[in-house]
């Protein structure tokens, strides 16, 4: 190794840093010794390591720390201790044992609680509750408590360095209110290579020499420039990785999904996030005492919708007596006030009803899809979210049957990545026939639902279009679509917003 033009390149961070690696190696001790920032003690860091002059080790490891009542009672004492010590063999007035024992009463209850556990006292109910010491509390008076013992460690306290004991301790503490905390630390650790060894050692002296960085104008008009010492300039050198600015990951998806439906010929649909009950629920007659409607399913806010006036008495003649659709309805009263309710959408399936309603025969055929956010009350799990993106589509052909939209959701999914999907029979309130798409999912070893399809029921058509003709329908969850293609296997990672994420993960092309 050439050790004089290396030392020539060298910036003068890597100057500063260099020479504290001789007698120090842990990363708070180089940035104490150097008096430089971290950031800068670091940039030094990775451009020696870059030249192979050391190398930086990186350890995560969990440690215990104290938070304000831990700090409190490392300092004075447990409570519990204190009010085991206001106590005698006689039963006392526990307002006496709490003034004695300067103790809050969320300590005391406390307190009461942890020495129960220990079979330390034994209570009586007489005016006011009473308490005194059991056999066992005048020992443990005279010893000192397990949690006292772990309070002498010094913390910041290493994980690792727990005993079996420490840690049956530590499960009880973490039940306390502020008094320890865990997190995750990350200790980094500079090691020399042979090459930086003898580099130090031959010239240590070379290196702390000053030298000019950057040539200024003061330099050039002044000639001071002449006398100076210039850093040589490093062509080889490694430079950051630079990430440019991009789309997430997420939305590059839902562009090329509605590229397909646009290339099939499709007509994007699109409306508000939120909508009344009569739209999203009724219009899909969908029965209002139907489950789904319930608060756990759907996310209902204040205030009452306007409804469509020239649709409402065939809506709720559907839903009463089936009116003219060949059905006998639900057989209920229908409730104008149900319908009023304002929510946010549960399913895209709402804009293919408005959609219907301002379709007349000579629109026919036609063809719309939608991609857009819905809201569902679930709780949040690997294949579950409780806003995600649905894919939508509708198709309203005299002609159309269910061969047709079985070969639509295919072409769908083969452009998505998928040659193989599973079709199955399936029940919902707005369609007949119904069918629900399936995948296997390779990681989690089991089907996971993509979504249901299937036409129109004429209790649906009939009301908002005005005349019976077959509209196919599908509505499939984008997010358990395509992260596949990421080898995604939680759902919850679509939206973690994680740079490292963001600035790695391939683009979408398919």
């Amino acid at each position: 190794m050439d050790y004089i033009s290396l030392v020539n390149k060298l910036h003068p961070l890597e100057r500063k840093v260099l020479p504290t690696l001789t007698t120090h190696t842990e990363l708070s001790q180089i940035i104490k010794t150097s008096g430089l920032q971290e950031i800068e003690v670091m940039r030094a860091l990775q451009w020696l390591e870059n030249k192979k002059i050391l190398y930086i080790h990186t350890e995560k490891q969990q440690q215990i720390s104290l938070e304000k009542n831990g700090k409190l009672y490392k300092q004075h004492g447990l409570p519990e201790k204190a009010f085991l010590n206001a106590l005698t063999d006689s039963f006392q007035p526990l307002s006496k044992i709490s003034k004695s024992a300067s103790l809050s009463t969320e300590e005391t209850t406390a307190c009461i609680g942890l020495l129960r556990r220990k079979t330390a006292i034994e209570m009586r109910k007489d005016k006011e509750l009473e308490i005194k010491l059991t056999p066992l509390g005048k020992t443990l008076q005279k010893s000192q408590f397990p949690e006292e013992t772990f309070l002498t460690h010094t913390f910041p306290l290493p994980i690792t360095q727990l005993t079996t004991e420490d840690t049956i301790i530590l499960e009880d503490l973490k039940r306390r209110k502020e008094f320890i905390k865990i997190e995750e630390v990350k200790t980094i650790t500079i090691t020399l290579t042979p090459e930086g060894k003898e580099l130090l050692s031959k010239h240590k002296s070379d290196i702390q020499k000053e030298v000019i960085n950057r040539l200024t104008k003061e330099m050039l008009k002044t000639g001071s420039w002449k006398s100076q010492d210039f850093r040589s300039y490093d062509v080889e050198i490694n430079v950051p990785k630079i990430h440019p600015g991009r789309k997430h990951f997420d939305n590059e998806a839902l562009e090329y999904i509605k590229r397909i439906w646009l290339d099939l010929g499709f007509r994007e649909m699109s409306g508000n996030y939120v909508q009344s009950a009569f739209w999203d629920l009724d219009a899909l007659f969908v029965p209002q005492d139907h489950p789904a409607r319930e608060m756990q399913d759907t996310f209902y806010l204040e205030g009452k919708a306007k409804l469509p006036s020239h649709l409402l008495p065939q809506i709720k003649a559907v839903h009463e007596h089936g009116a003219n659709t060949g059905s006998s309805g639900w057989q209920y009263t229908f409730s104008k006030e149900e319908s009023e309710k304002i929510l946010l959408r549960t399913h895209t399936t709402v804009l293919s009803a408005q959609t219907l309603s301002t379709l007349k025969k000579e629109d026919l055929p036609a063809k719309f899809f939608a991609v857009g956010k819905v809201f569902r009350n679930e709780a949040l799990d690997w294949k579950h979210l409780f806003e995600f993106y649905q894919v939508e589509g509708i198709v309203v052909d005299p002609n159309a049957n269910l061969t047709h939209l079985k070969g639509y959701l295919r072409e769908f999914y083969k452009k998505m990545g998928y040659d193989k999907i599973r079709m199955r029979p399936a029940h919902f309130p707005y369609t007949e026939p119904s069918l629900e798409i399936d995948i296997f999912h390779p990681v989690k070893k089991q089907w996971v639902e993509l979504g249901g399809a299937g036409i129109f029921r004429p209790e649906v058509v009939i009301p908002l279009l005005g005349f019976n003709c077959p509209v196919l329908a599908w509505g499939q969850g984008m997010g358990r679509i395509i992260t596949e293609y990421w080898n995604i296997a939680d759902i919850r990672d679509l939206y973690k917003n994680d740079l490292q994420q963001l600035r790695e993960i391939k683009t979408w092309i398919k």
